[in-house]
C-alpha cells in the first residue's frame, strides 16, 4: 500500500511542470496574503494597495503633504493605509482627532512598538512605553523637571545664557553663510543638559558633537521603512535602564523638535525680510539691544509672538504625531477598527482641518510653499 502511494506521488511529480508548480507557488502566496488582510467591511477606506506591499511604494516622504491632501479629498477625514504588515489609520480633523483621543483616550492608550525602539528601548522611556511604565515614569518626570525649574524662572535664566553663547558662537563666523544645524541643536541640547545633569558642554567639544550627530542620524533613520520592521508579572519600572531610556526620549524629544522649530524661524525670516525688520523693530523699542529677552516682555510683543506662532504653524515639524495603537475593537465616525489591527496617526498638514500633530523627517519645504499671514 505504502509503495503504490509511493509511486503515485512520484508519478504526480513528475508529471508536474515547473512553470505549473510556480505558478501554483504564486497563486497560494497571494491567495494566503488577501486571507491574511481582509479587513472588516466598514473598515475605513483607503488607496488600492498591492499584495504584499500594501501602499508602501505609492508614497514619498518628500511629496507627502501632497499626497495626504489628495488622499483625505477622495476618502474623508478617516484615511486606511498598509505599509508592508503595518496598519495605519490616519486621523484629520481636530474634531475627529478630539474624539478619539479625548473621548476615547482608553482605546488609543497604547504605543506600538517599532522594531528600532524595541532593540534600543525594550518598552521603557517616557515617548514609546505604555500602560503602568508610562503612567510612572511620566509622573516622576514631571514632578522631577519641575523641582529643577520646568515652568519657573530658573530655567528661563539658563535658556538666556545659553541664547548669549550661541549669539557669541555665530558671531564667529563674521558674518559669512554657515550650517547652523548642529549650532542650534548644541544650544538646545545644553539646556536639557543643564536640568538632567547640572552641566552644559562647549561647542568645540568633539565628542558631544558626535554624540548630537548620532541623534540626529537616529532620527533621519526611524521613520524609514528598513526600521519599521525586523530584519530578519508586573514589576517596578524604577530601574537603571530605564533612567538611561528616559533621559533619551528628553534629548531625542527635546533637541531635536526645538532646534529644528528655531531652524524653520531662521529660514523664514530670511524669506520674509519685511516680517524680521518689523519684529527686529518691535524688540528694539521695547527690548532694547542690551537686554535679554524673557517671558516678562511677551505681552508689550504682540507683533513678535504672532510671528513666532505663525512660524510654528507653517513649519508644523510633526504634522503626523507619534502612533497609538488601537487597544481595543473601537467604532471611530462610522468605521470599525479591530483591536491592535494598526496605528492611528493623528494629521495636521498645513491647508488641512487640523492643527495640532507632527512627523519627524519632515523638514523641508512644502512642495507648494504657503505665504506667511501677516
Amino acid at each position: 500500500m505504502l509503495s503504490m502511494l509511493g509511486s503515485l506521488v512520484s508519478a504526480l511529480w513528475a508529471g508536474l511542470h515547473p512553470r505549473t508548480l510556480l505558478l501554483g507557488t504564486v497563486a497560494f502566496l497571494f491567495f494566503a496574503d488577501f486571507l491574511k488582510k481582509r479587513r472588516p467591511k466598514n473598515y475605513p477606506p483607503g488607496p488600492r494597495r498591492l499584495p504584499f506591499v500594501g501602499n508602501l511604494f505609492s508614497f514619498h516622504v518628500e511629496h507627502l503633504p501632497v499626497q495626504i491632501q489628495e488622499m483625505v479629498k477622495k476618502y474623508g477625514n478617516v484615511v486606511r493605509l498598509e505599509l508592508g504588515d503595518i496598519y495605519m489609520v490616519i486621523l484629520t480633523g481636530l474634531p475627529l482627532i478630539k474624539e478619539a483621543l479625548v473621548h476615547l483616550d482608553n482605546n488609543f492608550l497604547d504605543r506600538p512598538l517599532y522594531p528600532i525602539r524595541e532593540r534600543v528601548f525594550k518598552k521603557n522611556g517616557l515617548v514609546m512605553s505604555s500602560g503602568l511604565v508610562w503612567k510612572d515614569q511620566r509622573r516622576f518626570a514631571l514632578m522631577t523637571l519641575r523641582n529643577f525649574g520646568l515652568g519657573k524662572k530658573s530655567l528661563e535664566e539658563r535658556i538666556q545664557e545659553e541664547a548669549q553663547h550661541l549669539n557669541e558662537e555665530m558671531e564667529k563666523e563674521g558674518g559669512q553663510p554657515f550650517d547652523n544645524h548642529f549650532k542650534i541643536n548644541n544650544a538646545v541640547s545644553n539646556i536639557i543638559c543643564s536640568i538632567t545633569f547640572g552641566e552644559r558642554f562647549e561647542y568645540h567639544d568633539s565628542q558631544f558633537q558626535e554624540l548630537l550627530k548620532l541623534l540626529d542620524g537616529v532620527m533621519q533613520l526611524e521613520p524609514t521603512f528598513q526600521c519599521q520592521h525586523y530584519p530578519s508579572n508586573a514589576t517596578s519600572s524604577f530601574t537603571e535602564q530605564n533612567l538611561v531610556c528616559c533621559t533619551l526620549d528628553l534629548f531625542l524629544a527635546g533637541t531635536e523638535t526645538t532646534s529644528t522649530t528655531l531652524r524653520w524661524g531662521l529660514l523664514y525670516m530670511a524669506m520674509y525680510p519685511e516680517v524680521q525688520e518689523k519684529v527686529h523693530a518691535e524688540i528694539d523699542s521695547v527690548i532694547g539691544r542690551w537686554q535679554q529677552p524673557s517671558m516678562a516682555f511677551r505681552e508689550s510683543l504682540p507683533y513678535t509672538n504672532a510671528v513666532i506662532h505663525e512660524i510654528q504653524r507653517m513649519g508644523n515639524i510633526i504634522p503626523l504625531n507619534v502612533a497609538r495603537e488601537v487597544t481595543v475593537d473601537t467604532n471611530l465616525a462610522g468605521y470599525h477598527l479591530p483591536k491592535e489591527s494598526g496605528h492611528a496617526l493623528e494629521n495636521s498638514w498645513p491647508r488641512l482641518s487640523c492643527s495640532f500633530s507632527s512627523l519627524p523627517s519632515c523638514k523641508n519645504l512644502p512642495s507648494s510653499p504657503q505665504a506667511m499671514r501677516h
